[in-house]
């Protein structure tokens, strides 16, 4: 510990983005006279472009052996700074020093070639690496057992399903002992059995001394597994230090006060059957509302647009814990619907929710095949109670979810003066 293996300065990323231009199509004509225009008044093409940074002014250090969960909301610039670090790209600003051999997993299929074979890309991805070829046969076995392709290990892996292509390219960047693993949200790919397997694998690795940057939203996740934490925002550090207090910072920074939001439209609305347009969080008195005081009932309002007719519309609301654990979801009755605006009310009573950060998830959907989710966008908080609105039987359980009310008994054993309390 406490040699520093990563070292970031200064980095700054810049993207450019043409504007787009109007209409479905431009002809050469107006592509030949718009450039003779841009010329003779002496614009330049970049003119046209507009320029956003993914990441700004990003430092820090991270020592030999430290498991670092990286952390922030779509778009911070959590895979930006991922891809910089495994020299897929490069920074626009600042420099990035890394000591020794660095394996990364980005996406499905990173690194693998999809004519070769799963034996072949094993060895191939084991030679960028800069491994040896005695080096990658000593830990072959252990790769094909951990990935569980055995019966397709001569097959080309452009025929491999998703989840066979991550357990595979995890397998192979875990095992083949770089001094650094990096690893993004891919691993959301797999099913939970094989969730759990990383992340035991990737305990193993950092307790044999070995360096791991670790991104998700899965705060759960990231808990177990990370010491310290980088909580990124708009590209910028927001926040690093302690993992659990980077994770605070993350729960306060995604649970801003809110009561109504405005959902972003997918890019292919027009072609669905329907979209959710806004949601509206309501206390007991019909009023929007970011905080409902903990045992009170509340409402949830979904706007929706409906292009087409629905012959089995349900809509459905999920509950979510800031720490990623789903604890209630509720749907409605299936009906048929026409084109048209509408309101979902979802009506929350007697839900003792404990005091925190939660998260609501919407699915619109027919048939069981959902055509609009939304996730990762609505959030609101479950407020601490003032002293005595709380029946005394109503106990809060700190580390749970729903608040108990129950009734209890206690009493004294092997006592002549023996009492018994009821509650």
């Amino acid at each position: 510990m406490g040699n520093t293996v990563i070292k970031a300065e200064h980095v700054s990323k810049e993207f450019f983005l043409r504007k787009a231009q109007a209409g479905n199509y431009t002809a050469l004509r107006d592509v030949i006279v718009d450039r003779l225009r841009s010329v003779s008044k002496g614009q330049l093409a970049r003119d046209r472009k507009e320029s956003f940074l993914a990441l700004d002014d990003v430092s820090f250090e991270v020592q030999a052996g430290d498991r670092v969960g990286i952390v922030g909301r779509n778009g911070a610039g959590k895979s930006t700074l991922l891809k910089i670090l495994s020299r897929i790209i490069a920074p626009t600003k600042g420099r990035i020093t890394i000591e020794g051999r660095l394996a990364s997993l980005l996406e499905v299929g990173t690194g693998f070639h999809p004519e070769l074979t799963g034996r072949e890309n094993i060895f191939l991805n084991g030679s960028i690496l800069g491994m040896s070829r005695n080096e990658i046969q000593r830990k072959f076995d252990e790769i094909v057992a951990f990935a569980e392709v055995e019966k397709f290990l001569d097959t080309p892996v452009k025929r491999y399903s998703s989840g066979m292509y991550v357990r595979l390219a995890f397998a192979v960047a875990a095992h083949l002992e770089p001094e650094v693993l990096v690893v993004d949200e891919v691993l959301a790919v797999g099913d939970a059995a094989f969730q759990r397997k990383c992340l035991g694998r990737m305990k193993e690795v950092a307790g044999e001394g070995r360096t791991i940057l670790f991104v998700s939203h899965n705060m759960e996740a990231v808990q177990r597994l990370c010491n310290r934490g980088i909580l990124l925002s708009k590209g910028k550090i927001a926040m690093q230090g302690d993992m659990n207090a980077v994770i605070r910072g993350y729960l306060e920074l995604n649970a801003a006060s809110k009561s109504s939001f405005e959902i972003e439209m997918p890019d292919d609305a027009a072609d669905r059957a329907g979209f959710v347009k806004s949601i509206v969080i309501r206390d007991h008195r019909g009023d929007a509302a970011s905080e409902i005081p903990v045992t009170s009932d509340f409402s949830v309002e979904v706007t929706i647009r409906i292009n087409r007719e629905v012959e089995h519309f349900i809509a459905a609301l999920g509950m979510v814990t800031m720490m990623e654990m789903p604890f209630r979801t509720i749907w409605t009755a299936p009906q048929r619907i026409t084109p048209g605006e509408y309101v979902v009310k979802f009506q929350l009573n007697d839900v003792h929710m404990a005091p925190g950060s939660y998260r609501l998830v919407i699915g619109l959907s027919n048939n069981e095949v959902t055509f609009h989710y939304v996730d990762n966008q609505v959030f609101f908080e479950i407020s601490e109670a003032a002293a005595g609105e709380i029946n005394d039987r109503i106990v809060n359980l700190r580390s749970g979810v729903i608040l108990n009310q129950t009734d209890y008994s206690i009493t004294a054993l092997n006592n002549s003066n023996s009492n018994q309390t009821k509650g």
